[in-house]
């Protein structure tokens, strides 16, 4: 089920795990939204800045276990597989802390592996696991409008989309434990092949000596039309590249991508072509450029 509209939602209690570019403002959200909301963050300073920015709304915790004690709903976003596993298991994790029936909701980009590991252990303690990756980058996140696709029970999805809907235009239920992230999957495939393709018509468009702004005006009204073309064309052929995502994380995506590829038997040419030119961005120093920066390898050197 999706939704995409924003209802009046009664108060829970809930808690943030990770405060990082996504976390913090959909945190922020969470509070605005009329939650109460604790928050831990590894760097407990970037905990303390985000209660200050508050006015002390809200409340920090030292651990997860912590922060996720009592609340009806813990979020986490983080890195990857091992952030997630950290603040989620163990003697200091959510789990421990979390009391039956509550509901954890992973926004992380991990593997569908993880989220099927982390299902099975949240049902052992009488909990619930939602793997819920988002699409729509920082400005999604400060904005409030992220696509979420979640995997897990239709009952707990049920339970938490109104909340979530706090920083999201759309949630989706998409199947059973996993199924949020391999549709993230799914959605970094097609936006690598996107950006390269953009990439290298941007380039092209150049070298023939075209003025490519002009040009995306014209064919962004046409078939060309994409939400990469519409907010990263015309910053591509200025050669900025300081808008978020970072190569890093793209790559970081697209390794679970053709993990997860290599299991079920699918072939991904380009995405295993557009990674590898990812790694050529990265050693041009380009590890924290966001991703529409491909064209760097396309243009001759000045």
């Amino acid at each position: 089920m999706t939704d995409d509209t924003r209802t009046s939602v009664a108060p829970h209690r809930v808690a943030f795990l990770g405060l990082g570019v996504m976390g913090y403002p959909m945190a922020g959200h969470l509070l605005r939204a009329g939650h109460a909301v604790t928050v831990y963050n590894r760097t407990a300073a970037k905990a303390d800045q985000w209660l200050g920015e508050h006015g002390g709304q809200g409340a920090g915790a030292p651990t997860p276990r912590q922060a996720a004690h009592e609340a009806d709903i813990v979020f986490a976003c983080v890195g990857n597989d091992d952030d997630l596993r950290s603040v989620v298991l163990g003697e200091h994790g959510a789990f421990a802390g979390m009391k039956p029936g509550a509901v954890f909701v992973d926004h992380t980009t991990a593997s569908a592996a993880v989220a099927r590991e982390l299902y099975e252990a949240a049902a052992h303690r009488g909990l619930h696991f939602v793997d819920a990756p988002v699409s729509g980058g920082q400005s999604g996140a400060i904005e409030g409008r992220l696509t979420v696709m979640c995997g897990g029970d239709a009952p707990a999805f049920e339970r938490i989309r109104p909340v979530a809907m706090a920083y999201a235009r759309a949630c989706t239920h998409l199947g059973g434990p996993g199924a949020g992230q391999l549709a993230k999957m799914v959605n970094q495939i097609c936006i690598a092949g996107l950006l390269q393709g953009l990439a290298e018509g941007i380039a092209f468009g150049q070298a023939a000596g075209l003025d490519m702004k002009r040009v995306l005006e014209v064919i962004g009204k046409g078939a060309a039309q994409s939400w990469q073309m519409e907010h990263r064309g015309a910053t591509m052929v200025d050669d900025a590249f300081d808008f978020g995502f970072a190569v890093d994380w793209m790559r970081k995506d697209l390794g679970l991508c053709l993990d997860e590829a290599r299991r079920n038997g699918a072939a991904l040419p380009v995405a295993a072509l557009v990674d590898q030119f990812y790694g050529d961005v990265q050693r041009m120093g380009g590890a924290r450029w966001d991703t529409s920066s491909l064209i760097r390898r396309l243009r001759k050197p000045r």
